[in-house]
């Protein structure tokens, strides 16, 4: 069901000054028009290496979300706050990651229930090392999983993989040279925690579609929403 009237505000993030260069970094807190009512899901999504926290994906995959009722932030992380190209160092990426989780309890009494962790690349990298922290995270969500450098599945990056716990959804795209789909079946085979694999027709890892595949941005993007909605829903009922 989609609220009639969620609210978006942009939020800071403040950060160990001394652990990344910046006091905060930039966020856009989603907020359903009746929370905390319901089943109080909250969810944070980070970018990935290329782009920040306004890629058209993410953007609109956190605008779907909020208006289906689940408390949202995406953010950025310090790298992209400066407009470097350079990722940060996963400490980096993770601290600031945990910093965004906690923003969305600082109101104890709308604290999300429930919190599903995720998001593009190394963001969905980021969560997954997050999630092994003391909290309590429901499931992970990975949108295009960078399992090996570009054409080369010979040459896997795992082992993040193997030490998952919590459930998790694998959104990945035929044409994503970062993530050979045999390859990542194999993987998954792996990993004991329970997995969702979601394969997005014609998309590669940025989700994008060639004009010549029929396919539009449109419906990629309603298909990676349709695709976490159902998802969440089912680990919550387990």
């Amino acid at each position: 069901m989609v609220e009639p009237a969620a609210r978006f505000e942009e939020v800071e993030i403040a950060v160990p000054e001394d652990v990344c260069g910046v006091a905060s970094v930039k966020g856009v807190l989603g907020i359903p028009e009746w929370w905390p009512t319901g089943s109080r899901v909250g969810v944070v999504i980070a970018h990935g290496r290329s782009g920040d926290m306004d890629d058209p994906v993410l953007a609109e995959l956190h605008r779907g979300l909020t208006e289906r009722g689940f408390l949202s932030l995406r953010f950025n992380f310090p790298f992209a706050e400066r407009s470097k190209k350079r990722p940060d160092k996963d400490p980096v990426l993770d601290r600031v990651f945990l910093e965004a989780v906690q923003l969305l309890g600082r109101d104890p009494t709308a604290a999300p229930a429930h919190l599903f962790l995720g998001g593009k690349g190394i963001g969905g990298k980021a969560a997954a090392r997050t999630a092994m922290s003391r909290l309590r995270v429901e499931g992970l969500f990975f949108l295009g999983y960078p399992l090996h450098a570009a054409d080369k599945p010979d040459r896997l990056d795992a082992d993040l993989l193997y030490r998952i716990i919590s459930p998790s959804l694998f959104c990945q795209g035929t044409r994503d040279r970062y993530c050979d789909l045999d390859a990542l079946r194999r993987t998954l085979t792996r990993v004991g925690a329970p997995k969702t694999l979601q394969i997005v027709g014609e998309a590669d890892n940025q989700f994008k579609v060639l004009k010549k595949s029929g396919r539009t941005a449109e419906e990629v993007n309603a298909e990676l929403l349709g695709a976490m909605e159902r998802w969440v829903n089912r680990v919550l009922e387990a």
